[in-house]
């Protein structure tokens, strides 16, 4: 009889468990976020105008990392605004000569809000955001209704939660129609397609392929798809309504396909846009997780641009091409050092901690080839556009830049920098590789991370040369780094 009340007792949980899954699966939004393009609209192009590329170009690319990572980045950005470069337009803000931002994870918070805001929205950041318990937006319990869910659903939070958050407190239902209507700077969030295994960025060629318009998409869903972790979230979608706008896919992404030499990052990215395109049917939908699982940096979205080979230049116009001399472009990295004690017991990890190690390894794997395959796109980059220029008759610079006044063919110089921990000083890394991955800080541990990416930036030795070596308004001027501030 025990026997047997032991069976009844499992099948009595079965049956509740079952229950519980059905009651949980019928209140799941995971309706797509996006919609369709009436016809086929210009958004396969660079959306920068020609002269929205001065002199200086200063690039920035947010990792992911939850809060800290917001926090770090919002460091860097303050830290940036105190200084001022000589231009052709005058006296600058550094923060006002940013023309690129790329966002994953919780760097995509800072991304979107910059881009949305630009420096004037630095203050309200910190107060909207960075003192706000985010998590607020979205059901972290650990539970047995919640397990279920994961189980069923693929994870515990949908679409109607983190979105709405990130709305009410911080975007306002602001769409990338507000974000294009600024003009600058070109904002890259990116989220992971879990089916092809590749970064999905939030940018107009992708939306053009979908034939999907990416203006009405709001900047809350874009960020919550980037951020959404395995099993905290369920995956976001967006639909493929394959070719009813017309548009189509580049040839530069044909190309990588059929080219045996082309690089193995344009080889999946092009594989994935053109598998939407050749079954919509069957790829209705493209499912979207956490940016970082795929690229933490966020630097995808231009490694694979300037793999548009057809003219040397690209992705910028000729007429960007001809004006630029200097190309700054910093990777935040909010990345800890491996934590826990497990290494010096025979013990294996526990099964909770293990899944952590396993993602921390593929995602700390690869960012770092990333970053390097990244530097030599961005050195080759360089190395093309001085050929080009130096390739020009007079007439054509006349035609591209409006004169020969102060005209250098070979003056451009790209520089790549890694902004992160080890740039705060040991005291201070040491407290960072603390900070766990979630989306609150306590007040305290809020000003150090926001303290240390600004302390990171001021001692960055490349950002340290990138300022001795431009041109700059000494207001005021620290003796050991040559280096002017704003304050």
């Amino acid at each position: 009889m025990k026997k047997y009340r032991g069976l009844f007792g499992r099948w009595v949980l079965a049956g509740t468990m079952v229950m519980a899954v059905s009651a949980c699966a019928g209140s799941v939004d995971n309706t797509p976020i996006n919609g369709p393009i009436a016809a086929a609209a210009d958004q396969s192009g660079w959306p920068l105008g020609p002269e929205q590329f001065g002199s200086t170009v200063v690039g920035v690319a947010f990792s992911g990392g939850g809060m800290r990572a917001s926090a770090f980045s919002y460091g860097v950005l303050n830290e940036l605004d105190r200084y001022e470069m000589t231009t052709e337009r005058g006296q600058n803000r550094l923060t006002d000569m940013v023309d690129l931002v790329t966002g994953v994870s919780g760097g995509s918070v800072t991304a979107a809000y910059f881009g949305l805001k630009g420096r004037e929205g630095l203050p309200d950041f910190r107060t909207r955001f960075l003192e706000r318990n985010a998590e607020q937006g979205f059901d972290t319990e650990v539970s047995l209704g919640n397990v279920l869910r994961i189980v069923e659903d693929g994870g515990v939070n949908d679409r109607s939660k983190f979105p709405r958050w990130l709305d009410d407190n911080l975007f306002d239902g602001a769409t990338y129609a507000d974000l294009f209507a600024r003009g600058r700077p070109l904002v890259w969030i990116a989220a992971s397609d879990i089916y092809s295994r590749v970064p999905f960025v939030f940018e107009p060629i992708t939306f053009n392929v979908l034939c999907s318009d990416l203006s009405k998409v709001r900047l809350s869903e874009a960020v919550a798809a980037s951020a959404a972790v395995p099993g905290l979230f369920i995956p976001m979608n967006v639909e493929n309504f394959g070719a009813t706008c017309g548009g189509k896919v580049p040839q530069w992404y044909q190309r990588g396909i059929a080219d045996p030499t082309a690089p193995a990052t344009l080889k999946a990215s092009a594989a994935a846009v053109m598998r939407y395109r050749s079954d919509p049917e069957k790829y209705r939908y493209v499912k979207l997780l956490d940016g970082g699982l795929t690229d933490n940096f966020g630097i995808h979205s231009l490694a694979v641009a300037r793999t548009n080979r057809d003219r040397p230049y690209m992705p910028m116009t000729a007429e960007q091409a001809v004006r630029v001399k200097r190309f700054l472009f910093l990777v935040v990295d909010a990345g800890r050092d491996p934590a826990g004690n497990w290494p010096r017991n025979l013990a294996s990890p526990s099964g909770f901690e293990l899944a952590g190690v396993v993602t921390d390894a593929a995602i700390d794997s690869g960012v770092y080839k990333g970053y390097d395959y990244f530097t030599t796109i961005m050195r080759d980059w360089q190395d093309d556009l001085r050929r080009w220029r130096c390739s020009l008759s007079s007439a054509e610079v006349v035609k591209l830049r409006g004169t020969l006044a102060g005209w250098n063919c070979a003056d451009v110089t790209f520089t790549v920098g890694r902004v992160s921990f080890e740039d705060a000083g040991p005291e201070l890394k040491a407290r960072l590789d603390k900070v766990p991955t979630r989306f609150k800080l306590d007040p305290q541990t809020l000003d150090t991370v926001i303290s240390a990416g600004e302390t990171a930036l001021r001692n960055n030795a490349i950002f340290r040369s990138f300022i001795r070596k431009g041109p700059r308004r000494a207001l005021t001027a620290s003796v050991d780094t040559g280096m002017s501030r704003a304050e």
